[in-house]
Formats: structure tokens, sequence, C-alpha cells
């Protein structure tokens, strides 16, 4: 392969990605949608959403090792390749949290529309917002942006740990009120870990980007000021 096809097969790669991307974003948008106004038929379209997510999951997987195979990329191409193949997994574990979502919503049609002291529009909007700066961070090649994700990710675990103990006191309080008060507490769980996986694929930018490993949040700017003492 000349390396003008290989990298306008790492092209079509980060195109495929996007487009997967895209599915599993609206995915999130029409879970919560589901859970806002109650409509099964919504929890449906995620379902078969779910099904092509996890189809270009596996032809993702399988192009990124095919190019790893067949050239031996220099650095920044390796890290790209590296970097879409764990992508990938989170992009696709934000599918599976559309499910979960959707799932919790069908449990809650057999009991009554309550009024629960938890935000779920509000936390889906901030997880949503991280999952595009993240992707947005991708296209750009922009390591700045994906570090601004990192922060991002405090104000979701705020929410949830609001949610879990507002709901905890409404289940001591009101036991009747259990049931929904479990649904909305694993509906919030889920959409903390959307942010999780926005701050993963951030972090896998980050690495693409610059060579930097942040899994444990150190700053870009850190690591170049490392780089330059050294």
């Amino acid at each position: 392969m000349t390396r003008v096809r290989f990298h306008q097969s790492l092209e079509d790669l980060k195109e495929k990605l996007l487009v997967m991307a895209g599915m599993a974003e609206q995915a999130i948008q029409r879970a919560i949608e589901a859970y806002r106004v109650r409509d099964l038929s919504i929890c449906d379209l995620v379902d078969r959403g779910e099904m092509a997510i996890n189809r270009f999951e596996r032809e993702i997987d399988q192009t990124a090792l095919d190019l790893l195979a067949m050239e031996q990329p220099m650095a920044i191409d390796l890290r790209f390749i590296l970097a879409v193949i764990k992508i990938n997994a989170d992009v696709e574990r934000v599918g599976d949290s559309a499910v979960t979502i959707s799932d919790r919503v069908r449990d809650l049609q057999a009991f009554p529309v309550a009024d629960l002291p938890v935000d779920i529009p509000r936390m889906a909007t901030l997880a949503a917002a991280m999952v595009r700066k993240a992707l947005q961070s991708f296209i750009e090649a922009d390591a700045e942006m994906a570090q601004s994700v990192l922060s991002m990710d405090d104000s979701v675990d705020k929410l949830n740990g609001n949610a879990y103990f507002s709901l905890l006191n409404l289940m001591k309080q009101e036991p009747q009120m259990t049931p929904q008060a479990l649904h909305a507490l694993m509906i919030a769980r889920s959409l903390e870990r959307v942010a999780d996986h926005a701050t993963n694929i951030a972090e896998d930018v980050i690495f693409w980007v610059s060579g930097a490993d942040v899994r444990h949040h150190m700053s870009v700017r850190n690591h170049n000021e490392s780089q330059d003492s050294q």
C-alpha cells in the first residue's frame, strides 16, 4: 500500500468512526426523549440503532487491525490507529448506555409518573456536550480542546452524586416511590458513564496528537513542560 493510499485509508477510518459516533449521540438523545415523554416507540429506535452501532464497531476494529498489519505506521499514525481502536470501544459503550436508559424507561411504564428530585435532562445535556466536544477535538486534532473536556466531567459527577443522595432520601421518606427512584438512579448512573466515555475519548485524542498519557489527568501543558526540561 502506497503512503497516499495509506493516509486515505486513515481518513476513511476516521470518517466511519465519526458516522458511528453520530449514531451514538443520536441514541442518547432518543433515550432521554423517551424518558421525558415516556414513549416506548422511541425506545425501539434506540434498540435498532444499537445493532447498527455494533456493526460499525466490528468493521472499524477490523479495518484498523488490517492497517496495522499491512503497514508499519510512523509514530503519529500508529498513535492515531490505536486511538481509533480505543475511541471506537468508548463510542460503542455510549450506545450501550443509551440502551440501558431505554430499558429503564420501559420498566418505568409499570409505575405512575413521579416528580423525582433529579434533573435527568440536564445531566444528559452536559454528558452529550462532553461527547460532542471530545469528538470535535478528534475531528480538529486539537489536544487543548480535548483537555477542556476533562474538567467538564466534575459537573456530571456532582449531578450524579446529588441525584444519588436525593433519590436515596426519597426512598427512605416515601418507600412507595422506590421503584421509580431506583430506575432514575440507574439512568443517572448511565449518563455519568457517558461522561466517563467522553473523558476517555478526550484522553485518547491528547495521546494521539501530543503523545501525552493523561489517563490520570496530567495536563498537556505539564507534559510539554516536562519534555522541554529534558
